[in-house]
């Protein structure tokens, strides 16, 4: 067998294909700035701030291991780690050590970032209407 019988073939756009990846990039990008805009305009917050909020209000005991947590919202694990770094100095979430891993974390999201959450989804989720989900047929 060769290398290539062993390699996915990378897929050609035609135009049509091109153009509608561009498109879209261009509309992710739109609704990303806007409902990042709005976010720090509502409350002064970066809107990856917001999904750290939510992913872990969602979880069980409102904590995730970091790993888990650098999943859910697509970072790298030293990136959610300098997030995370700064979320803490804010009150937002703790650090608790993972019981018998030394070397594990969970993220838990603190009463104040329950409270910032709760000021900042109505505002969010509305923009999120505007911008997408309105667009969104059943």
């Amino acid at each position: 067998m060769t290398n290539q019988d062993t390699t996915k073939q990378a897929k050609q756009l035609d135009r049509q294909q091109l153009e509608l990846w561009v498109t879209y990039l261009g509309a992710h990008s739109a609704v990303i700035s806007a409902l990042e805009q709005g976010m720090d305009q509502d409350v002064g917050l970066p809107l990856s701030w917001y999904d750290v909020l939510v992913q872990l209000s969602m979880a069980p005991e409102r904590k995730l291991r970091l790993g888990e947590l650098a999943e859910s919202v697509i970072l790298t694990r030293s990136g959610i780690t300098r997030l995370l770094d700064r979320m803490v100095a804010a009150g937002l979430v703790r650090r608790e050590p993972a019981a018998g891993d030394r070397r594990g974390y969970f993220a838990v999201l603190t009463d104040e970032g329950h409270e910032m959450l709760t000021r900042a989804a109505p505002g969010h989720s509305q923009r999120a209407w505007d911008c997408f989900i309105q667009h969104i047929k059943p």
